[in-house]
């Protein structure tokens, strides 16, 4: 079940924080429940991806991005996500979730997330994502001057440009097996 509860807390707790520039890092506080875990008792792949709106969606209004989706009636949606896991994450351990926005292309706004545990990076997750209208994907210059944001995207890190492109090179639709 999607962490309903959860998010309310961390928007609630997030209310008053102040605003956040593209770059700067949004961090949350979390604790991983017997519900987050898998067979092996460590928080589980899947789940990870999910608890990381915990982080992304108070980030997304501390950046002013929730209220111009709000404003013009857009919607968000995520358009691919690579994960790297290191570290096992066990019942009641405590970790924190940071998150920033690392720039946009003609299409996408890329978002970088990692879990972090006493100082120790347990998995990174690099998202591509999408601001959706009424017409498809509206083009990240059109939200930013809408978030009141430069209208210029920082420079993509190479690791996140090198993604992308590769990403490009992969056939959609999959070719069907069956």
């Amino acid at each position: 079940m999607y962490p309903f509860i959860r998010m309310a807390k961390e928007l609630f707790v997030h209310r008053n924080a102040g605003p956040l520039k593209m770059g700067e890092v949004h961090v949350s506080h979390h604790i991983c429940w017997p519900w987050d875990l898998d067979f092996w008792f460590e928080l589980n792949n899947g789940r990870t991806l999910t608890l990381y709106d915990l982080g992304r969606i108070p980030l997304a209004n501390r950046m002013g991005l929730i209220k111009a989706i709000r404003d013009n009636k857009w919607g968000l949606t995520v358009a691919g996500v690579s994960v790297r896991y290191r570290r096992r994450i066990q019942m009641f351990q405590k970790f924190e979730i940071h998150s920033r926005a690392l720039g946009w292309d003609d299409r996408f706004l890329y978002l970088e997330q990692s879990i972090w545990i006493n100082g120790d990076c347990a998995n990174q997750a690099l998202y591509r994502t999408a601001v959706v209208g009424k017409t498809g994907i509206e083009p990240p210059v059109n939200v930013a001057i809408a978030m009141g944001a430069s209208k210029i995207s920082p420079k993509l890190p190479d690791w996140v440009q090198n993604w992308a492109d590769a990403d490009a090179t992969r056939p959609w639709p999959p070719e069907n097996h069956a």
